[in-house]
């Protein structure tokens, strides 16, 4: 982290402002952060928050041309954090945030821009025929944010393969989203959104889509499922090779908000119809055990050593 000026009373709003978006939006990604120092969490807080911004831009009930028009004038914004115009009196919080983040730490701000990119993938509801397809998209809307992340945690001095860590963290977040994607199919074909490849899905028969309950007897469903998580488990495996390049409370931090993807991934794999059924989560109590664990890495350390080939 680069030496900063400490930080005014406007910014220290405008932080705080990022950090109740984070805790009230971003139940899974909370625990994770809740294990930093002050300013990382802030930082994460603050890039969590613009990409809420995007995120709620595509997902909302404007029309496409309203939507395109936002996310322009987003991608506008961004283009002025990048030239370091934003006042830390300005009148939107999570601008002045992410702003103030940017000078004091080398977070790839190019990466929010995939972000929009990957947005404007689901506003214009493009649909991938192979898993090279729905990677590209993964890696704009999830691989961005673990390399941004890694921005913000760095990499311990004299870590082994450090010049490896941004693929690392970009893997990781391809896991997520694909655990993401599994966890929503019932959710997203409700807003008419079909991710997983559609090759794979003739593959198992469901050539009208993976969202039916109950499937029909023909088709695979079970099947996918178990193709995909063990797609995501390949990812996690090599994702996790981040965690010893971190330093102890960011590998914490990265442990537990990836553990908890990790565990859903496993509730998943034993009733794969469950996501047809309605949206699969972890009770509370198990997401704050997870968390702890990540203290050690526990979780994270014995998923990579039992799944990597």
């Amino acid at each position: 982290m680069t030496k900063s000026p400490p930080t005014s009373p406007a910014v220290e709003a405008a932080y705080q402002y990022c950090e109740t978006v984070t805790g009230q939006q971003a139940k899974n990604f909370a625990y994770g952060i809740r294990l930093l120092a002050t300013p990382r969490r802030r930082a994460l807080s603050a890039l969590y928050a613009f990409s809420r911004r995007v995120d709620d831009i595509g997902d909302g009930p404007l029309p496409v041309p309203a939507k395109e028009d936002r996310l322009r004038e987003t991608r506008e914004l961004l283009a002025r954090i990048k030239a370091d115009e934003i006042a830390e009196d300005a009148t939107d919080p999570v601008a002045v945030a992410l702003a103030d983040t940017a000078r004091r730490y080398p977070i790839p701000l190019s990466a929010l821009d995939e972000l929009i990119d990957g947005v404007l993938m689901d506003v214009r509801g493009r649909r991938y025929e192979t898993w090279e397809e729905l990677r590209s998209y993964c890696r704009c809307v999830a691989g961005a944010v673990g390399r941004l992340s890694l921005g913000v945690f760095g990499t311990q001095p004299g870590a082994r393969d450090a010049d490896r860590a941004p693929e690392y963290a970009d893997t990781l977040g391809l896991a997520l989203q694909l655990t993401n994607i599994l966890r929503d199919i019932r959710e997203d074909a409700g807003h008419g959104r079909s991710y997983l490849p559609d090759e794979e899905l003739r593959k198992f028969g469901l050539t009208d889509g993976a969202h039916h309950h109950p499937p029909r007897e023909d088709a695979d469903f079970a099947g996918l499922v178990r193709f995909q998580v063990r797609r995501a488990r390949e990812l996690f495996a090599d994702g996790f090779r981040l965690l010893p390049m971190l330093d102890r409370r960011s590998g914490a931090c990265v442990a537990a908000m990836a553990g908890i993807y990790h565990r859903l991934l496993d509730r998943i794999a034993a009733d794969p119809e469950a996501v047809l059924r309605g949206r699969v989560a972890l009770p509370t109590a198990q997401k704050a055990l997870v968390a702890v664990r990540g203290l050690a890495g526990l979780d994270a350390r014995r998923a990579a050593l039992r799944e990597r080939p």
